[in-house]
């Protein structure tokens, strides 16, 4: 088999690749894009190897370097997206305050103002679990008077 089978291949794969990295907006398919940049000169590797009849086989034994690195850099790429997941729902992305990962019902939550008098202005009691409507309500009121 002659070198310029798989490296015309190669260089298609490269400029579908790099098409995609300069025109498209969305994150996974740019991912996708640079993911084939990389299969193109792992391609380049492995046939320059086989061509020139390497016995260390340097090509092979650098694409399986890349091949790592590609996998690192997508686990990389997940668990930063995890970690701003986070961030985003609870607003705080340090491990000593994000004890528990699971949701909590608005029944299970704890009131923020526990021992205050959170009463409206008319004389009635909150709802333990309206506590944060009622107490925005009077501020709004007083905000505005």
């Amino acid at each position: 088999m002659h070198l310029a089978y798989p490296a015309v291949l190669a260089a298609l794969l490269f400029c579908v690749g790099l098409y995609g990295v300069l025109a498209r907006r969305n994150a996974i398919l740019v991912l996708m894009s640079v993911e084939l940049m990389l299969n193109a000169v792992n391609l380049n590797l492995v046939a320059f190897d086989v061509w020139l009849r390497d016995t260390l086989h340097s090509g092979q034994a650098l694409t399986l370097f890349t091949i790592a690195i590609a996998i690192a850099a997508a686990e990389i790429g997940i668990g930063l997206a995890i970690v701003l997941a986070v961030y985003r729902n609870r607003g705080t992305s340090d491990i000593d305050r994000l004890r528990d990962t699971a949701e909590t019902d608005d029944a299970e939550k704890l009131p923020d103002s526990a021992g205050t008098d959170t009463a409206d202005p008319d004389g009635t009691e909150p709802t333990p679990g309206r506590a944060d409507e009622t107490t925005g309500k009077t501020k709004k009121a007083e905000a505005t008077t």
